[in-house]
Protein backbone atom coordinates (compact mmCIF):
# COMPACT_ATOMS: atom_id res chain seq x y z
CA UNK A 1 0.00 0.00 0.00
CA UNK A 2 1.55 3.66 -0.47
CA UNK A 3 2.01 5.77 1.39
CA UNK A 4 -0.78 7.94 0.57
CA UNK A 5 -3.58 5.70 1.02
CA UNK A 6 -2.15 4.44 4.37
CA UNK A 7 -2.02 8.32 5.28
CA UNK A 8 -5.88 8.57 4.16
CA UNK A 9 -6.67 5.03 6.01
CA UNK A 10 -5.42 6.79 9.23
CA UNK A 11 -7.27 9.59 8.69
CA UNK A 12 -10.66 7.72 8.17
CA UNK A 13 -9.93 5.80 11.56
CA UNK A 14 -9.36 9.17 13.00
CA UNK A 15 -12.53 10.23 11.89
CA UNK A 16 -14.12 7.24 13.59
CA UNK A 17 -12.09 6.87 16.50
CA UNK A 18 -13.62 10.61 17.64
CA UNK A 19 -16.81 9.74 16.79
CA UNK A 20 -16.36 6.38 18.96
CA UNK A 21 -15.21 8.20 21.88
CA UNK A 22 -17.47 10.79 22.31
CA UNK A 23 -20.03 8.02 22.13
CA UNK A 24 -17.89 6.06 24.52
CA UNK A 25 -17.41 9.03 27.33
CA UNK A 26 -21.24 9.44 27.10
CA UNK A 27 -22.21 6.03 27.50
CA UNK A 28 -19.66 5.96 30.48
CA UNK A 29 -22.06 8.55 32.30
CA UNK A 30 -25.26 7.43 31.41
CA UNK A 31 -25.81 11.04 29.02
CA UNK A 32 -24.98 12.91 32.05
CA UNK A 33 -22.12 15.11 30.69
CA UNK A 34 -21.23 17.09 33.66
CA UNK A 35 -19.53 14.08 35.56
CA UNK A 36 -17.26 13.89 32.94
CA UNK A 37 -13.68 15.69 34.03
CA UNK A 38 -13.43 17.31 30.51
CA UNK A 39 -15.99 18.40 27.32
CA UNK A 40 -17.02 15.71 24.93
CA UNK A 41 -15.10 16.66 22.31
CA UNK A 42 -11.90 16.38 24.24
CA UNK A 43 -12.41 12.78 24.54
CA UNK A 44 -13.08 11.95 20.93
CA UNK A 45 -9.62 14.53 20.01
CA UNK A 46 -7.76 11.57 23.05
CA UNK A 47 -9.29 8.36 21.34
CA UNK A 48 -8.32 10.06 17.60
CA UNK A 49 -4.81 11.37 18.18
CA UNK A 50 -3.77 7.83 20.52
CA UNK A 51 -5.06 6.02 17.02
CA UNK A 52 -3.62 7.89 14.89
CA UNK A 53 -0.23 9.74 16.40
CA UNK A 54 1.76 6.05 17.13
CA UNK A 55 1.31 5.33 13.92
CA UNK A 56 2.09 8.24 12.31
CA UNK A 57 5.53 8.62 14.10
CA UNK A 58 6.26 4.48 13.29
CA UNK A 59 5.77 4.94 9.83
CA UNK A 60 8.15 8.49 9.46
CA UNK A 61 10.80 6.61 11.41
CA UNK A 62 10.25 3.60 8.87
CA UNK A 63 10.23 5.98 5.95
CA UNK A 64 13.24 7.69 7.17
CA UNK A 65 15.43 4.39 7.65
CA UNK A 66 13.77 2.34 4.49
CA UNK A 67 16.12 4.20 1.84
CA UNK A 68 19.29 3.21 3.65
CA UNK A 69 18.28 -0.48 4.99
CA UNK A 70 16.98 -1.30 0.94
CA UNK A 71 20.41 -0.03 -0.69
CA UNK A 72 22.42 -1.73 2.02
CA UNK A 73 20.63 -5.31 1.14
CA UNK A 74 21.13 -4.28 -2.44
CA UNK A 75 24.56 -3.62 -1.95
CA UNK A 76 25.30 -6.91 -0.40
CA UNK A 77 24.30 -8.82 -3.39
CA UNK A 78 26.62 -6.68 -5.70
CA UNK A 79 30.00 -8.05 -7.57
CA UNK A 80 32.68 -6.97 -5.72
CA UNK A 81 34.17 -4.98 -9.14
CA UNK A 82 31.19 -2.44 -7.75
CA UNK A 83 32.04 -2.64 -4.40
CA UNK A 84 35.45 -2.10 -4.62
CA UNK A 85 34.48 1.24 -7.03
CA UNK A 86 34.96 4.80 -5.70
CA UNK A 87 32.32 5.95 -3.87
CA UNK A 88 30.98 8.47 -6.70
CA UNK A 89 31.22 5.83 -9.15
CA UNK A 90 29.22 3.17 -6.68
CA UNK A 91 26.56 5.96 -5.81
CA UNK A 92 26.26 6.32 -9.89
CA UNK A 93 25.98 2.95 -10.24
CA UNK A 94 23.52 2.36 -7.44
CA UNK A 95 21.63 5.77 -9.00
CA UNK A 96 20.83 3.40 -12.38
CA UNK A 97 20.00 0.70 -9.95
CA UNK A 98 17.11 2.84 -8.73
CA UNK A 99 16.14 4.06 -11.86
CA UNK A 100 15.76 0.37 -13.19
CA UNK A 101 13.42 -0.33 -9.81
CA UNK A 102 11.30 2.76 -10.25
CA UNK A 103 10.53 1.56 -13.51
CA UNK A 104 9.75 -2.23 -12.51
CA UNK A 105 6.39 -2.04 -11.07
CA UNK A 106 5.51 -0.17 -14.36
CA UNK A 107 5.40 -4.14 -16.19
CA UNK A 108 3.15 -6.21 -16.53
CA UNK A 109 2.99 -9.65 -14.64
CA UNK A 110 4.25 -11.85 -17.66
CA UNK A 111 7.59 -9.13 -18.24
CA UNK A 112 7.78 -9.70 -14.31
CA UNK A 113 8.02 -13.07 -14.74
CA UNK A 114 10.67 -12.73 -17.68
CA UNK A 115 12.96 -10.51 -15.24
CA UNK A 116 12.05 -12.69 -12.33
CA UNK A 117 13.44 -15.61 -14.15
CA UNK A 118 16.26 -13.83 -15.54
CA UNK A 119 17.11 -13.04 -11.93
CA UNK A 120 16.96 -16.72 -10.81
CA UNK A 121 18.76 -18.12 -14.19
CA UNK A 122 15.93 -19.65 -15.62
CA UNK A 123 15.84 -17.35 -18.67
CA UNK A 124 19.18 -14.87 -19.94
CA UNK A 125 20.31 -11.58 -19.12
CA UNK A 126 19.17 -10.83 -23.05
CA UNK A 127 15.51 -11.46 -22.51
CA UNK A 128 15.52 -9.57 -19.18
CA UNK A 129 16.58 -6.41 -21.66
CA UNK A 130 14.91 -6.90 -24.38
CA UNK A 131 11.50 -6.52 -22.25
CA UNK A 132 13.32 -3.67 -20.19
CA UNK A 133 14.00 -1.98 -23.51
CA UNK A 134 10.45 -2.29 -25.24
CA UNK A 135 8.96 -0.64 -21.83
CA UNK A 136 11.15 1.92 -22.20
CA UNK A 137 12.22 0.97 -18.14
CA UNK A 138 16.11 1.74 -19.37
CA UNK A 139 17.32 5.15 -20.88
CA UNK A 140 20.63 4.98 -22.09
CA UNK A 141 22.97 2.20 -22.30
CA UNK A 142 21.40 -1.42 -22.16
CA UNK A 143 21.91 -2.23 -18.51
CA UNK A 144 24.68 -4.98 -17.58
CA UNK A 145 23.02 -8.17 -15.70
CA UNK A 146 23.82 -7.39 -12.05
CA UNK A 147 22.13 -4.35 -12.90
CA UNK A 148 18.44 -5.77 -13.49
CA UNK A 149 19.17 -8.35 -11.06
CA UNK A 150 20.00 -6.10 -8.26
CA UNK A 151 16.73 -3.46 -9.81
CA UNK A 152 14.68 -6.63 -9.19
CA UNK A 153 15.78 -7.41 -5.77
CA UNK A 154 15.43 -3.71 -4.78
CA UNK A 155 11.92 -3.56 -6.34
CA UNK A 156 11.23 -6.98 -3.85
CA UNK A 157 12.35 -5.12 -0.42
CA UNK A 158 10.70 -1.94 -1.19
CA UNK A 159 7.56 -3.79 -2.06
CA UNK A 160 8.15 -6.53 1.34
CA UNK A 161 9.12 -3.44 3.45
CA UNK A 162 6.16 -1.43 2.47
CA UNK A 163 3.90 -4.51 2.84
CA UNK A 164 5.61 -4.77 6.75
CA UNK A 165 4.77 -1.32 7.78
CA UNK A 166 1.03 -1.52 6.51
CA UNK A 167 0.98 -4.47 8.98
CA UNK A 168 2.62 -2.52 11.56
CA UNK A 169 1.30 0.63 11.25
CA UNK A 170 -2.53 -1.08 11.12
CA UNK A 171 -1.80 -3.64 14.76
CA UNK A 172 -0.09 -0.71 16.41
CA UNK A 173 -3.05 1.64 15.11
CA UNK A 174 -5.49 -0.46 16.55
CA UNK A 175 -3.90 -1.60 19.55
CA UNK A 176 -3.61 1.85 20.43
CA UNK A 177 -7.22 2.34 19.60
CA UNK A 178 -8.24 -0.58 21.93
CA UNK A 179 -5.73 0.77 24.84
CA UNK A 180 -7.38 4.56 24.46
CA UNK A 181 -11.22 3.11 24.16
CA UNK A 182 -11.03 1.23 27.55
CA UNK A 183 -9.12 4.04 29.41
CA UNK A 184 -11.83 6.57 28.48
CA UNK A 185 -13.57 6.57 32.21
CA UNK A 186 -15.49 9.74 33.55
CA UNK A 187 -12.44 11.02 35.34
CA UNK A 188 -10.07 10.58 32.55
CA UNK A 189 -7.82 14.04 31.52
CA UNK A 190 -8.43 14.00 28.36
CA UNK A 191 -8.68 17.71 28.02
CA UNK A 192 -4.97 17.36 29.71
CA UNK A 193 -3.75 14.75 27.26
CA UNK A 194 -5.26 16.54 24.45
CA UNK A 195 -3.27 20.18 24.96
CA UNK A 196 -0.02 18.48 25.74
CA UNK A 197 -0.42 17.04 22.46
CA UNK A 198 -0.89 20.23 20.96
CA UNK A 199 1.66 21.88 22.89
CA UNK A 200 4.03 19.54 21.46
CA UNK A 201 2.94 19.70 18.33
CA UNK A 202 3.83 23.70 18.16
CA UNK A 203 7.32 22.86 20.06
CA UNK A 204 8.22 20.43 17.12
CA UNK A 205 7.43 23.23 14.63
CA UNK A 206 9.48 25.92 16.24
CA UNK A 207 11.75 23.62 16.77
CA UNK A 208 12.11 22.44 13.18
CA UNK A 209 12.08 26.26 11.95
CA UNK A 210 14.98 26.82 14.14
CA UNK A 211 16.36 23.66 13.08
CA UNK A 212 16.49 24.35 9.71
CA UNK A 213 17.56 27.83 10.09
CA UNK A 214 20.58 26.41 11.78
CA UNK A 215 21.40 24.05 9.15
CA UNK A 216 21.79 26.96 6.76
CA UNK A 217 23.90 29.33 8.27
CA UNK A 218 25.51 25.86 8.97
CA UNK A 219 26.02 25.00 5.89
CA UNK A 220 26.75 28.48 4.81
CA UNK A 221 29.36 28.87 7.35
CA UNK A 222 31.53 25.83 6.37
CA UNK A 223 31.64 26.53 3.08
CA UNK A 224 32.69 29.94 3.37
CA UNK A 225 35.55 27.90 6.19
CA UNK A 226 36.40 26.10 3.01
CA UNK A 227 36.65 29.08 0.47
CA UNK A 228 38.57 31.26 3.09
CA UNK A 229 41.27 28.24 3.00
CA UNK A 230 41.72 28.65 -1.03
CA UNK A 231 41.21 32.81 -0.64
CA UNK A 232 42.94 35.13 2.01
CA UNK A 233 39.47 36.78 3.70
CA UNK A 234 41.76 40.26 3.08
CA UNK A 235 41.60 39.68 -0.82
CA UNK A 236 37.82 38.90 -0.17
CA UNK A 237 36.88 41.60 2.30
CA UNK A 238 38.81 44.40 0.85
CA UNK A 239 39.52 43.38 -2.52
CA UNK A 240 38.39 46.68 -5.00
CA UNK A 241 38.40 43.75 -7.91
CA UNK A 242 35.73 41.19 -8.80
CA UNK A 243 37.14 38.54 -11.46
CA UNK A 244 36.37 35.11 -10.12
CA UNK A 245 39.02 34.17 -12.39
CA UNK A 246 41.83 31.77 -11.54
CA UNK A 247 44.95 34.37 -11.30
CA UNK A 248 47.37 32.15 -13.96
CA UNK A 249 47.31 28.51 -14.92
CA UNK A 250 49.32 27.80 -11.98
CA UNK A 251 48.08 29.45 -9.23
CA UNK A 252 44.47 27.87 -8.35
CA UNK A 253 43.85 30.27 -5.39
CA UNK A 254 42.83 33.73 -7.54
CA UNK A 255 44.26 36.24 -4.99
CA UNK A 256 42.87 39.26 -5.30
CA UNK A 257 39.84 38.44 -7.92
CA UNK A 258 37.14 37.78 -5.38
CA UNK A 259 37.18 41.46 -4.05
CA UNK A 260 33.75 42.21 -2.17
CA UNK A 261 33.64 45.66 -2.26
CA UNK A 262 32.47 46.44 -5.69
CA UNK A 263 29.44 44.05 -4.93
CA UNK A 264 28.80 45.42 -1.92
CA UNK A 265 29.11 49.17 -3.00
CA UNK A 266 26.41 48.15 -5.74
CA UNK A 267 23.91 46.44 -3.50
CA UNK A 268 24.01 49.37 -1.27
CA UNK A 269 24.00 52.09 -3.39
CA UNK A 270 20.89 50.52 -5.58
CA UNK A 271 19.04 49.83 -2.14
CA UNK A 272 19.88 53.73 -1.18
CA UNK A 273 17.86 54.88 -4.57
CA UNK A 274 15.23 52.44 -3.92
CA UNK A 275 14.65 53.82 -0.33
CA UNK A 276 14.90 57.46 -1.83
CA UNK A 277 12.20 56.73 -3.60
CA UNK A 278 9.83 54.46 -1.35
CA UNK A 279 10.36 55.88 2.16
CA UNK A 280 9.49 59.70 1.37
CA UNK A 281 5.94 58.45 -1.03
CA UNK A 282 5.20 55.36 1.49
CA UNK A 283 5.60 57.82 4.67
CA UNK A 284 3.55 60.45 2.73
CA UNK A 285 1.04 58.11 2.13
CA UNK A 286 0.63 56.41 5.32
CA UNK A 287 0.44 60.20 7.40
CA UNK A 288 -2.21 60.89 4.22
CA UNK A 289 -4.22 57.94 5.06
CA UNK A 290 -3.69 57.63 8.96
CA UNK A 291 -4.25 61.22 9.56
CA UNK A 292 -6.44 63.43 6.31
CA UNK A 293 -8.10 60.17 4.60
CA UNK A 294 -11.66 58.87 4.93
CA UNK A 295 -12.65 56.15 6.43
CA UNK A 296 -14.29 54.84 2.91
CA UNK A 297 -11.50 56.26 1.41
CA UNK A 298 -8.48 53.98 3.22
CA UNK A 299 -10.10 51.04 2.98
CA UNK A 300 -9.97 51.53 -0.64
CA UNK A 301 -6.77 53.19 -1.15
CA UNK A 302 -4.83 50.71 1.43
CA UNK A 303 -5.56 47.46 0.12
CA UNK A 304 -5.12 48.40 -3.76
CA UNK A 305 -1.45 50.26 -2.32
CA UNK A 306 -0.40 46.94 -0.78
CA UNK A 307 -0.88 45.25 -4.07
CA UNK A 308 2.22 46.56 -5.02
CA UNK A 309 3.77 43.65 -2.86
CA UNK A 310 1.69 40.56 -4.12
CA UNK A 311 3.39 41.88 -7.68
CA UNK A 312 6.09 38.71 -8.74
CA UNK A 313 9.67 40.43 -8.59
CA UNK A 314 10.30 39.18 -11.88
CA UNK A 315 6.81 41.04 -13.14
CA UNK A 316 9.15 44.50 -11.85
CA UNK A 317 12.13 43.24 -13.10
CA UNK A 318 10.39 42.81 -17.20
CA UNK A 319 8.78 45.87 -16.51
CA UNK A 320 11.92 47.82 -15.88
CA UNK A 321 13.77 45.67 -18.91
CA UNK A 322 11.18 46.64 -21.37
CA UNK A 323 9.25 49.55 -20.60
CA UNK A 324 11.19 52.14 -17.86
CA UNK A 325 15.00 51.33 -19.15
CA UNK A 326 13.95 52.59 -22.43
CA UNK A 327 11.81 55.48 -20.96
CA UNK A 328 14.38 56.60 -18.67
CA UNK A 329 17.13 56.49 -21.73
CA UNK A 330 15.48 58.11 -24.05
CA UNK A 331 14.78 60.77 -21.63
CA UNK A 332 18.12 61.31 -20.58
CA UNK A 333 18.79 61.78 -24.54
CA UNK A 334 16.17 64.56 -24.66
CA UNK A 335 17.84 66.72 -21.68
CA UNK A 336 21.42 65.64 -22.64
CA UNK A 337 22.21 62.60 -19.95
CA UNK A 338 23.33 59.34 -20.98
CA UNK A 339 21.85 57.08 -18.67
CA UNK A 340 21.72 53.37 -19.71
CA UNK A 341 19.06 50.77 -19.75
CA UNK A 342 20.46 48.91 -17.18
CA UNK A 343 21.64 51.32 -14.60
CA UNK A 344 21.68 51.89 -10.64
CA UNK A 345 18.60 54.91 -11.08
CA UNK A 346 16.35 52.52 -12.93
CA UNK A 347 16.60 49.15 -11.07
CA UNK A 348 16.65 51.69 -7.57
CA UNK A 349 13.00 53.29 -8.72
CA UNK A 350 11.73 49.91 -9.75
CA UNK A 351 12.70 48.71 -6.74
CA UNK A 352 11.55 51.24 -4.77
CA UNK A 353 8.12 51.03 -5.70
CA UNK A 354 7.75 47.20 -5.16
CA UNK A 355 8.92 48.25 -1.75
CA UNK A 356 6.43 51.31 -0.83
CA UNK A 357 3.62 49.26 0.53
CA UNK A 358 6.56 48.08 3.13
CA UNK A 359 6.91 51.38 4.25
CA UNK A 360 3.32 52.72 3.74
CA UNK A 361 1.28 49.71 5.65
CA UNK A 362 3.86 48.86 8.78
CA UNK A 363 3.76 53.43 8.71
CA UNK A 364 0.34 53.47 8.91
CA UNK A 365 -0.50 51.12 11.26
CA UNK A 366 2.28 52.63 13.95
CA UNK A 367 0.66 56.42 13.37
CA UNK A 368 -2.48 55.47 13.89
CA UNK A 369 -1.13 53.51 17.15
CA UNK A 370 -0.37 56.48 18.51
CA UNK A 371 -3.06 57.35 21.08
CA UNK A 372 -5.37 60.07 20.61
CA UNK A 373 -5.23 61.49 23.22
CA UNK A 374 -1.77 63.33 22.25
CA UNK A 375 -3.42 64.90 19.29
CA UNK A 376 -6.47 66.03 21.21
CA UNK A 377 -3.63 67.27 23.60
CA UNK A 378 -1.99 69.45 20.63
CA UNK A 379 -4.91 70.38 19.32
CA UNK A 380 -6.93 71.80 22.48
CA UNK A 381 -3.33 73.85 23.01
CA UNK A 382 -4.10 75.81 19.61
CA UNK A 383 -2.19 73.79 17.38
CA UNK A 384 -3.39 73.01 13.62
CA UNK A 385 -3.59 69.43 12.18
CA UNK A 386 -0.30 69.81 10.03
CA UNK A 387 1.51 71.41 13.50
CA UNK A 388 0.11 68.03 15.73
CA UNK A 389 1.59 65.47 12.61
CA UNK A 390 4.57 67.50 12.83
CA UNK A 391 5.27 67.92 16.44
CA UNK A 392 3.17 65.44 17.97
CA UNK A 393 2.19 62.09 16.18
CA UNK A 394 5.41 61.82 13.96
CA UNK A 395 7.86 62.01 17.09
CA UNK A 396 5.80 59.49 18.90
CA UNK A 397 5.44 57.35 15.67
CA UNK A 398 9.57 57.94 14.97
CA UNK A 399 10.75 54.31 16.37
CA UNK A 400 8.15 52.21 14.32
CA UNK A 401 8.95 54.16 11.20
CA UNK A 402 12.14 54.10 11.55
CA UNK A 403 11.78 49.86 12.05
CA UNK A 404 9.40 49.71 9.19
CA UNK A 405 12.54 51.44 7.06
CA UNK A 406 15.03 49.31 8.32
CA UNK A 407 12.63 46.11 7.13
CA UNK A 408 12.06 47.70 4.08
CA UNK A 409 16.12 48.49 3.52
CA UNK A 410 16.54 44.72 4.41
CA UNK A 411 14.01 44.01 1.38
CA UNK A 412 15.64 46.21 -0.89
CA UNK A 413 19.25 44.48 -0.06
CA UNK A 414 18.06 41.02 -0.98
CA UNK A 415 16.48 41.86 -3.92
CA UNK A 416 17.59 39.45 -7.09
CA UNK A 417 15.46 39.44 -10.05
CA UNK A 418 14.92 43.22 -10.36
CA UNK A 419 18.71 43.80 -10.58
CA UNK A 420 19.71 41.18 -12.58
CA UNK A 421 17.38 42.84 -15.50
CA UNK A 422 17.72 46.43 -14.78
CA UNK A 423 21.10 46.70 -13.19
CA UNK A 424 23.06 44.21 -15.03
CA UNK A 425 25.54 42.13 -14.14
CA UNK A 426 28.82 43.83 -14.15
CA UNK A 427 30.45 44.78 -10.93
CA UNK A 428 31.20 48.24 -11.34
CA UNK A 429 32.79 50.74 -8.53
CA UNK A 430 31.43 53.85 -9.35
CA UNK A 431 29.19 56.82 -8.20
CA UNK A 432 27.44 57.63 -10.95
CA UNK A 433 23.52 56.25 -11.07
CA UNK A 434 23.55 56.55 -14.82
CA UNK A 435 25.81 53.53 -14.96
CA UNK A 436 25.28 49.97 -14.52
CA UNK A 437 26.05 47.71 -11.31
CA UNK A 438 25.76 44.86 -9.45
CA UNK A 439 24.84 43.02 -6.52
CA UNK A 440 25.82 40.31 -4.01
CA UNK A 441 21.96 38.71 -4.77
CA UNK A 442 22.89 38.63 -8.28
CA UNK A 443 26.33 36.85 -7.95
CA UNK A 444 25.78 34.60 -5.71
CA UNK A 445 23.23 33.53 -8.75
CA UNK A 446 25.50 33.47 -11.42
CA UNK A 447 28.80 31.59 -9.54
CA UNK A 448 25.65 28.82 -8.70
CA UNK A 449 25.00 28.67 -12.62
CA UNK A 450 25.82 25.97 -14.53
CA UNK A 451 28.24 23.20 -14.25
CA UNK A 452 29.31 23.15 -10.71
CA UNK A 453 33.18 22.26 -9.11
CA UNK A 454 32.49 22.71 -5.29
CA UNK A 455 35.92 22.22 -4.74
CA UNK A 456 37.16 25.48 -6.56
CA UNK A 457 37.13 29.19 -5.29
CA UNK A 458 34.52 30.25 -7.82
CA UNK A 459 31.57 28.24 -6.74
CA UNK A 460 33.14 27.95 -3.15
CA UNK A 461 32.85 32.45 -3.11
CA UNK A 462 28.81 32.48 -3.40
CA UNK A 463 28.56 31.09 0.17
CA UNK A 464 31.20 33.63 1.42
CA UNK A 465 28.76 36.56 -0.14
CA UNK A 466 25.49 34.80 1.13
CA UNK A 467 27.00 34.72 4.50
CA UNK A 468 27.76 38.14 4.39
CA UNK A 469 24.69 39.38 2.93
CA UNK A 470 23.14 36.89 5.55
CA UNK A 471 24.85 39.02 8.59
CA UNK A 472 23.94 42.14 6.58
CA UNK A 473 20.18 42.06 6.75
CA UNK A 474 20.35 39.71 10.04
CA UNK A 475 21.62 42.82 11.59
CA UNK A 476 18.97 45.03 10.03
CA UNK A 477 15.65 42.71 10.96
CA UNK A 478 17.22 42.52 14.73
CA UNK A 479 17.67 46.64 15.04
CA UNK A 480 14.34 47.21 13.20
CA UNK A 481 12.99 44.44 15.59
CA UNK A 482 14.42 46.19 18.55
CA UNK A 483 12.83 49.92 17.59
CA UNK A 484 9.37 48.22 17.01
CA UNK A 485 9.37 46.54 20.25
CA UNK A 486 10.84 49.41 22.21
CA UNK A 487 7.89 51.68 20.61
CA UNK A 488 5.21 49.07 21.66
CA UNK A 489 6.37 49.00 24.90
CA UNK A 490 5.94 52.69 25.29
CA UNK A 491 2.23 52.13 24.69
CA UNK A 492 1.21 48.95 25.44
Amino acid sequence: MSVWLILLALAVAAALAAVIGVTRARRAVDGEVSKLHSRLGYYGAYLAILTVLPAVLVMGAWLALENAAVTRLVTNVLPDKVKTLAAPERKLMLGRIRSVAEGLPRLSAEDLHIIRSARFGVRTPDDARKVLESRNVVIGAAPEPFVIAAAYDQMVYKQSSRQLMTALVALLALACFVYGFLSIKPRLRARNFVERVILGGLIAASTVAILTTFGIVLSVLFETLHFFQLVPPDNFFFGQVWDPRFASADNNRGDGQFGLFPLLWGTLFISFVALSVAVPIGLYAAIYMSEYASQKFRAFAKPVLEILAGIPTIVYGFFALITFGPFMRDLGAAIGLNISATSVLVAGIVMGVMIIPFVSSLSDDIISAVPQSLREGSLGLGATQSETIKRVVLPAALPGIVGAVLLAASRAIGETMIVVLAAGIAANLTINPFEPVTTITVKIVSQLTGDLEFTSPQTLVAFALGLTLFVITLGLNIYALYIVRKYKEQYE
